[in-house]
This record gives C-alpha cells, sequence and structure tokens, in this order.
C-alpha cells in the first residue's frame, strides 16, 4: 500500500439467488450482532428483498445494494430494475459485471460500461466484477482479459471516476469448482489491476479499493486480506452462513 494511504477494508455479500424473508432475517440478525466494525460491509441480497433490508439495517452502519441494474431510466424492459428504484430504498452499493451476468447473461464490456456510467450518474457506487474464465488463465490471457475489461469502463469514465468505484476480481476458475488460487495468485493479479490504474494516475490507484472474490471462506480470508493489493472480498455462498461471513468479516483488520 501507498505510504499514508490507508483503504479501509470492505467485504461483500452477494447472496444471489437465495434467501427468504426468514432466513435472511436471521442471517441479518447475526450480521448485526457479530460484525466487529473492523471492515465496511455490504449486502447484495435479490431485488425483491431490498424492502426487507432497508427496514432491517436502519440505523446500522451495513450498507446494501442490488446485484444487477439497467442502464436506461425506465422504459419497457420486463424484468429490469433502474437506478431510481434502488435509490428509494437506500441502496449504495450496485454490483455491476458479475461473472454470472456475463456468462449466463450476454453482458459485454460495452454494456458493463454502460452500467457503470448510469451508477456513477446516480451518485452511487458500482462495485464493477472483472476477471477471467479456466480457459483464459490456461490460455496465458488473464492479464489481457482483466485490462480490456478495466479499459472499457476507463474510456467511458476516465480514471478520476474510479476514486468513486470499487473493482472485485473474480477468477472465474476458482467459485464453485473446488480450484482455488492462493493468496499469491490473488495478490499478483490485484497488483496488476492497480498498476492499470497507475498508469493513468497514481494516487487514484493507491485509493481505489480492489476485493477479491474467489470463493473466499473464513479460513483464507486472513491470508487474503493480508495481502497489499486485497483490499476485502466479494463473498458468494459463504455469505449465506452467519457464522463464516462473521468470521470473514471480522478477519479484515481495516
Amino acid at each position: 500500500m501507498e505510504a499514508g494511504i490507508m483503504r479501509r477494508l470492505l467485504v461483500a455479500a452477494n447472496w444471489k439467488m437465495n434467501g427468504d424473508m426468514s432466513s435472511n432475517a436471521a442471517l441479518l440478525a447475526a450480521f448485526k450482532a457479530g460484525f466487529n466494525g473492523s471492515a465496511d460491509t455490504a449486502i447484495f441480497p435479490p431485488a425483491v428483498y431490498i424492502p426487507q433490508l432497508a427496514d432491517s439495517l436502519k440505523g446500522s452502519a451495513i450498507a446494501y445494494g442490488v446485484q444487477n441494474i439497467h442502464f436506461e431510466e425506465k422504459g419497457a424492459f420486463t424484468g429490469e430494475t433502474n437506478l431510481a428504484m434502488a435509490q428509494d430504498f437506500g441502496c449504495q452499493y450496485i454490483l455491476v459485471g458479475h461473472s454470472e451476468r456475463r456468462e449466463l447473461f450476454g453482458e459485454t464490456n460495452a454494456i458493463v460500461a454502460k452500467k457503470v456510467v448510469a451508477v456513477l450518474a446516480a451518485g452511487l457506487i458500482p462495485m464493477l466484477c472483472i476477471g477471467e474464465t479456466l480457459e483464459q488463465r490456461e490460455a496465458g490471457v488473464t492479464e489481457q482479459i482483466c485490462k480490456e475489461q478495466i479499459d472499457a469502463v476507463l474510456t467511458q469514465v476516465g480514471i478520476k471516476a474510479f476514486e468513486k468505484i470499487v473493482i472485485a476480481y473474480e477468477p472465474v476458475w476458482a467459485i464453485g469448482t473446488g480450484k482455488t488460487a492462493s493468496p499469491e495468485q490473488a495478490q499478483d493479479v490485484h497488483s496488476f489491476i492497480r498498476q492499470l490504474l497507475a498508469a493513468e494516475d497514481a494516487a487514484v490507484a493507491a485509493k481505489t479499493r480492489i476485493l477479491y472474490g474467489g470463493s473466499v471462506k473464513a479460513s483464507s480470508a486472513q491470508a487474503l486480506f493480508g495481502q497489499p493489493d486485497i483490499d476485502g472480498g466479494l463473498v458468494g455462498g459463504a455469505s449465506l452462513m452467519a457464522e463464516e461471513f462473521v468470521a470473514i468479516c471480522n478477519a479484515a483488520q481495516g
């Protein structure tokens, strides 16, 4: 980390298409009771449960947001959610470009960039997900893929905007596959991402939080978060287990 720059760690929960009113309530109660405040925390539930989080987390330090938005303000886009809807319920973060959105729903780098532009314009914080597949890693193009995904956004918003963007690096090959990235492998890519930003503006690069999103668990969190360029985690399955997620958050001594 650059001298004089302190990036407070952030741990985010992506519940994906999981949850119900009862289990959500239990998780939220455990989160509020268990966090020691050593890291910022954000939760991304399915959009229909945003009102439940808005009510439950009122007055707490835990932020929340939606897993996906449309970049248009309104219109005939059945099934989509716009930014004004997210704002109505106090969302602070918007997950953008998650690997599942890219792979399963065909979101291109250009679409992801449009979403980042829209989120920034709304005054919310985009959590920009980038990362390579197993095939791309084995082909040795990890850095190329990450650069393409960053550049698509960079050309639309400029480097200064990255002061208001959180990046989440997701090695897609390490999500739910049984394969894992070592803390050192993760750090190598995080360092590369920060260098990409530093080539444009070193001060912005030093401030930008870059999270790791490759199957973070309580057992690996401390080693990951101890790496100089890893500023927290984007947690999937483990965020649905109260004790596990609380332990991950409390491993972040930010």
